[in-house]
């Protein structure tokens, strides 16, 4: 299996920290913009898209700030790969922005990238920071 590479993307969001923090961390927040169907057992998600299905386990959650989704294999064993969702809020002006944390193939990265931009464009229309 090739290996991956570690990215980040940051988006600018016209959010309060509170209401984006409900979009990435929750199995409904998230099944409105990142999937098509999230759903979770404990720390467990299982996030599905058309006729694909991944686990993930919420490997850590900071109220506000961030979640980290850790990829598990089929024998439910943690992999070395995960995304994080950051949000980061400046001091003076308050703008927020979530900052992605991600793998991908190197030959993918491009590709990869871009879900994020459509998965983020989904994103800002359903909070409505268009």
């Amino acid at each position: 299996m090739d290996e991956k590479i570690k990215y980040e993307l940051e988006f600018p969001l016209n959010s309060s920290p509170q209401l984006l923090f409900q979009y990435i961390s929750t199995p409904s927040g998230l099944s409105e913009w990142f999937a098509d169907n999230v759903n979770s057992r404990g720390e467990f998600f299982t996030f599905i898209w058309d006729d694909s299905e991944e686990k993930a386990r919420l490997s850590s959650k900071k109220s506000g700030e961030k979640v980290k989704f850790r990829w598990i294999d089929e024998d439910n064993k943690d992999t070395d790969y995960y995304f994080e969702l950051r949000i980061l809020e400046d001091e003076i002006t308050k703008d927020v922005s979530l900052m992605v944390t991600d793998y991908a193939v190197e030959a993918d990265i491009d590709e990869a990238r871009l879900l994020w931009e459509n998965q983020i464009s989904d994103l800002k229309h359903v909070i409505g920071s268009v």
